[in-house]
């Protein structure tokens, strides 16, 4: 008797101790709560609350996108969002939704904040780059921002096939830094970006090169302005249009094709960009340019370029010269364009060579040819010139009138003259006396 007295008073004990200390308050719609899986499965969850109440996660609200909600078992502690305090049964209605886009976001901050990588997975493609995913939470990655290994080179810059290039990378997953975010009531903005990431993995192996090392690789993709070669650890490099060759070219793709195996010189290193230079490797032509062209001698070439400025003349393999539109003799009101074609095979006299600058000055023709040409434009021109400074029809009038009594008068004076008695011989004399 006196120990089940004791029993009772203990229950009512704890009982009451339960009530000061007040620690479960029933939660609201649009708190978060932390609970314990009861069970689950592809169509719901159940989730033990405190052990005072049961709530559920269902259909939609599964948000099985994040990783922490997708492989969920029972005794797993997980969070979750009250979107109903009560359903039909009674339970507190759950949404790991809500609470999986909280986290989300968190951990996009936190990427942001101390440059940590994260995964994304691209679910569309446009012609600026693509459209890529982290949970349910959209952001774009610029084409700009992609590693050079993915970075669509496309000869020419079709628009069309760098598209095509972009979709094939649809549904695969990347590994990227967040470089912006923008967090606002109507619009969100990330943009991730993979370059980052792929040269912060790169740092170290570009770090074993310097300027002037010798490298050897394959050519990975010929652009407008270059080629890219690959080379040592996954490493890739630029030889830009300007140092290719020591002539002058057009088009890369008339002296290289992907694949093609090329040796190049390290000019410079700027972060994670390496430039590099296959004509350092060349001996340079214009090293005794002088001693093939010589200012004043004539010349045979074929115009390589018509510009409004002049024409490009290869002279040779590698020696190339610029016409200035002034050395061309146009005359006035002629357009290069209608004079000088491209391939046209003319003769040239050298006006000028700079070998330490790589120029060579060239005037259109022979110097004799070219001298009496601009003897004759001038004499047109003189021609012109008399021909405008006639006087209108009117004053022209007035000008004859004025020649005509000009004419009189001087007629006069020497009729007038004639009758003007000359003066004895003697007398003459005598003047010319008495000046001496």
């Amino acid at each position: 008797m006196t120990k089940d007295k004791n029993d009772e008073q203990t229950r009512n004990s704890d009982f009451a101790d339960l009530l000061d200390k007040d620690t479960f308050q029933a939660p609201k719609a649009g708190d978060t709560v932390t609970g314990t899986v009861i069970s689950s499965s592809k169509a719901e969850v159940r989730l033990d609350i405190d052990g005072v109440m049961t709530g559920i996660v269902r259909g939609p609200e599964l948000y099985v996108e994040v990783e922490e909600y997708a492989n969920l078992k029972s005794g797993d502690e997980v969070e979750a969002t009250v979107i109903d305090e009560e359903n039909e049964n009674g339970e507190l209605e759950l949404s790991f939704k809500y609470a999986g886009q909280e986290k989300i976001w968190g951990d996009l901050r936190d990427a942001f904040e101390n440059k940590t990588n994260i995964k994304i997975k691209v679910v569309a493609a446009n012609r600026g780059g693509l459209v890529a995913s982290f949970g349910q939470v959209n952001g774009f990655l610029p084409v700009s921002q992609l590693s050079p290994e993915k970075y669509p080179r496309v000869s020419g810059g079709d628009r069309g096939k760098i598209l095509e290039k972009l979709k094939s990378y649809v549904g695969d997953e990347m590994e990227v830094k967040v470089v912006n975010l923008e967090e606002a009531e109507k619009e969100e903005k990330i943009i991730f970006s993979e370059k980052d990431v792929w040269n912060e993995k790169q740092k170290n192996v570009i770090g074993k090169y310097k300027v002037g090392v010798v490298v050897e690789g394959n050519i990975t993709a010929i652009a407008d302005f270059g080629v890219f070669v690959s080379f040592g650890e996954n490493l890739e490099g630029l030889i830009h249009i300007s140092e290719l060759a020591w002539q002058r070219i057009d088009n890369p793709g008339d002296l290289f094709k992907v694949g093609d195996k090329v040796k190049a010189e390290v000019i410079s290193l700027e972060g994670s960009k390496i430039f590099l230079s296959a004509k350092k490797l060349a001996k340079d032509p214009w090293s005794d340019v002088d001693k093939k062209y010589k200012s004043g001698q004539t010349v045979k070439g074929t115009i390589l370029k018509v510009n409004p400025f002049g024409l490009f003349v290869e002279l040779d393999n590698v020696i190339h010269g610029l016409a200035h539109i002034s050395q061309l003799g146009l005359a006035p009101g002629q357009k290069i364009n209608d004079v000088f074609k491209v391939n046209d095979k003319k003769e040239f006299t050298v006006v000028s060579v700079e070998a330490k600058n790589h120029r060579l000055g060239l005037s259109f023709g022979k110097i004799k040819d070219v001298d009496d040409k601009k003897e004759k434009e001038l004499k047109k021109t003189e021609k012109k010139t008399t021909k405008e400074s006639k006087l209108p029809a009117g004053q022209e009038e007035d000008k004859k009138s004025v020649n005509k009594d000009n004419k009189k008068d001087v007629k006069e004076t020497k009729d007038k003259s004639k009758d003007t008695p000359k003066k004895p011989k003697k007398e003459e004399k005598k003047k010319v006396e008495v000046k001496k």
